[in-house]
C-alpha cells in the first residue's frame, strides 16, 4: 500500500466516523419514544406565576416587525405578566418607524405593555441589544424572540409550567424553519432545524453541553445576572451562553413537541444563507477559540464541545478534499480493498438522505402541510448541493475568523413561513 493510498484510507476512516455520529444524533430521540417523552412538553399548565420580558432585537425588519408583535400579544397569558421590548439602533429608522406605529395603534386598543428601545452606542449586534433589553427590564424570565418569529399561543404556559414544577433557571424550547418549498434547498434547510431540535439538541442535554439557539431560549433574571449577559464580541451569543451555562453547571431543560414550535422562514437566496453560515461558523470558531469548555468536568462534554465547536473546520476540509475524491475515483486505480473503503462515507451520506427523506414525511404530517409532487426527487438532486453549500459558508467562515474579520453580516427576513393573508 502507498503512502497516498494510506493517507486517503484515513480520512474516509475519519470522515466515515463523523458522517456515522451525525446520523446517530439524528436518530437519537427521533426514532425512541421513551427519550421523546422525557423532553416533551407538559401535558396540563400550572395556573400563570411567572412574569416574562421578551426582547425582539430588530434590525432592517420592517416587514415583519408588526406581525412578530402581534403574534406575541396573542398568547395566552396574561398581559400584566407580560411585557415586550423591541430594540432597534437609532440608524434604522425604517423598522423605529413601524414599531413606533404599532404602539400607537395598540395604545388605541388600550395595550400598553409593548415599548421600543433605541440605542446609539456600539458594537452593532445583536448581543448587545440584548445587555441593553436586559438592563431595562424588570421580569422573572427573560425571553428572545427573533423579528420574524411566529410563536405558539402557549408557549409561555409551556415554560411557566417546566420553571415551576422542575425549579430549572433555563428553558430552551423548539424553532422550525417552516417554508419548505420556497426554495431549491429550503428542504434541507428546514430538515437541519427539525432534527436539530427534535433529536440533536437532547443528547447534548443528555450529555451536559448546549449551545442554546438564538431565540425561543428562556432565563431567569437571577442566572442572567449571575453569569453577565451576553458576550458582545461573539458572533453566536447562543451558543457562547450555553457553553458558559453548562460551565457553571447549570442544568437547561429541553422541551420539544411540534406543535409548540416557534416558526421561522429559511433565508431566502442563496447568498443569504452562505452569509447566515458564515457568522454562525465565526461565531462557533470563536467559542471554540476561547477554550472555556476545558473547564468542563466530565471528558464527554469536551469531548461533544469541541465536535460541535470545530465542526466548520471539518465542513471546510471535507469540501476542499472533494476535488481529490473525484480526482481519485476517475484517475487512480485502487486496490479493491482500498476502494471500497473509500466509499464507506458515501454510503453514510446516502443512507443520511433516506433519513431526510423520511424525515420531511414526518415534519410535513405534523404540521398539516401538503407534500408537492416528486418531493423525493428534489431532495435528491438537492442534497449534494446543499452539503456544497454548506462548505462554501464553513470555508467562508474559517477564512474571516482567520483574517478577523468579525463584522456582523445580517440576515434578511421575508416573511416566506407566514399565510398571505396574514396581517398585523
Amino acid at each position: 500500500m502507498t503512502a497516498f493510498e494510506a493517507t486517503l484510507i484515513i480520512i474516509s476512516l475519519l470522515l466515515l466516523g463523523q458522517v456515522s455520529f451525525s446520523t446517530y444524533l439524528m436518530l437519537y430521540a427521533w426514532n425512541d419514544a421513551r427519550r421523546g417523552n422525557i423532553f416533551a412538553a407538559p401535558k396540563e399548565f400550572a395556573p400563570p406565576q411567572k412574569s416574562f420580558t421578551v426582547l425582539l432585537p430588530a434590525r432592517h425588519e420592517e416587514a415583519v416587525i408588526q406581525h412578530t408583535i402581534e403574534g406575541v400579544l396573542r398568547a395566552n397569558y396574561p398581559r400584566e405578566l407580560l411585557e415586550i421590548v423591541v430594540i432597534c439602533r437609532i440608524d434604522d429608522p425604517g423598522t423605529i418607524e413601524k414599531v413606533q406605529e404599532k404602539i400607537v395603534e395598540l395604545v388605541q386598543r388600550d395595550i400598553h405593555n409593548v415599548r421600543l428601545i433605541v440605542f446609539q452606542d456600539v458594537p452593532i449586534n445583536k448581543p448587545h441589544g440584548l445587555n441593553i433589553g436586559f438592563r431595562n427590564t424588570r421580569n422573572d424570565v427573560v425571553t428572545i424572540f427573533d423579528s420574524e418569529d411566529e410563536i405558539h399561543p402557549d408557549v409561555f404556559n409551556v415554560v411557566n409550567t417546566v420553571m415551576v414544577t422542575e425549579g430549572v433557571n433555563v428553558v430552551q424550547s423548539g424553532v422550525q424553519l417552516m417554508n419548505f418549498d420556497s426554495t431549491w434547498f429550503s428542504a434541507l434547510n428546514v430538515l437541519e432545524y427539525f432534527f436539530w431540535f427534535k433529536s440533536r439538541l437532547h443528547y447534548h442535554a443528555e450529555v451536559g453541553i448546549i449551545p442554546l439557539g438564538g431565540n425561543t431560549v428562556f432565563f431567569t433574571r437571577e442566572i442572567l445576572n449571575k453569569i453577565g449577559g451576553w458576550n458582545e464580541h461573539c458572533l453566536t451569543e447562543d451558543a457562547d451562553i450555553g457553553i458558559r451555562l453548562s460551565q457553571i453547571g447549570e442544568r437547561i431543560r429541553v422541551v420539544y413537541e411540534d406543535q409548540f414550535v416557534t416558526k421561522e422562514e429559511t433565508p431566502p437566496t442563496v447568498g443569504q444563507f452562505i452569509k447566515q453560515r458564515t457568522r454562525w461558523n465565526q461565531g462557533f470558531l470563536q467559542v471554540l477559540q476561547s477554550g472555556a469548555y476545558w473547564s468542563l468536568p466530565k471528558l464527554s462534554q469536551r469531548l461533544l464541545a469541541v465536535f460541535t465547536l470545530a465542526s466548520p473546520v471539518l465542513q471546510a476540509f471535507t469540501t476542499l478534499y472533494i476535488p481529490v475524491s473525484l480526482y481519485t475515483m476517475f484517475f487512480v486505480r485502487m486496490p479493491p480493498l482500498v476502494a471500497l473503503i473509500l466509499w464507506l462515507p458515501a454510503y453514510m451520506l446516502i443512507g443520511q438522505y433516506v433519513l431526510n427523506w423520511i424525515g420531511l414525511r414526518e415534519f410535513v404530517r405534523a404540521h398539516n402541510l401538503t407534500m408537492p409532487p416528486l418531493m423525493w426527487l428534489r431532495l435528491l438532486i438537492a442534497f449534494y448541493p446543499f452539503q456544497i453549500l454548506l462548505g462554501i459558508g464553513a470555508i467562508r467562515g474559517v477564512y474571516r475568523h482567520l483574517r478577523g474579520t468579525n463584522n456582523w453580516e445580517k440576515t434578511r427576513h421575508v416573511n416566506a413561513h407566514r399565510s398571505p393573508a396574514a396581517s398585523p
